[in-house]
């Protein structure tokens, strides 16, 4: 029996399946692998890359934190942010690093510099997932939900 797995961001649902046979979650305890039949759990998600395989097909996301209900046959991602990684602009993550350096070199405040951080850690992320799928084969492009509408 196949997963059912629906992401959703703050902002949109990002992804549906009724057909997936697995689902590689970045936790904050480490990466975890949900199967059909799995025990029921509630996790937070970590900033990483969220996998779902179908068959030869996987469909990637970069997830920034959120959380993650299993259930025996459905996961539900609740993420605070995330994006297909075929949605990624590889030009504006690279622009986004040079602006976090830029501004952590400037001596800003304990405050700033967290979140300074934490935008550089996104990218960095970002562009980590985007350079691990462009170079993988079986990935398949998605189409965003309201395409299909």
């Amino acid at each position: 029996m196949p997963l059912e797995v629906e992401v959703v961001s703050r902002v949109r649902r990002l992804y549906h399946t009724n057909t997936a046979d697995m689902v590689i979650i970045p936790g904050c305890e480490g990466v975890m692998g949900v199967l059909p039949n799995h025990t029921p759990l509630l996790t937070t998600l970590a900033f990483g890359e969220l996998r779902i395989k179908e068959g030869e097909d996987v469909t990637s996301f970069v997830v920034y934190g959120g959380i993650v209900e299993v259930r025996p046959n459905k996961v539900t991602v609740l993420a605070d942010d995330a994006e297909s990684v075929f949605e990624l602009d590889l030009n504006q993550i690279e622009q986004a690093r040079q602006r976090a350096r830029q501004l952590m070199s400037e001596s800003p405040s304990d405050e700033q510099r967290g979140q300074i951080a934490q935008e550089l850690r996104r990218a960095e992320i970002a562009a980590k997932v985007h350079g691990r799928v462009t170079k993988s084969t079986g990935q398949r492009s998605i189409r965003s939900l309201e395409d299909e509408s």
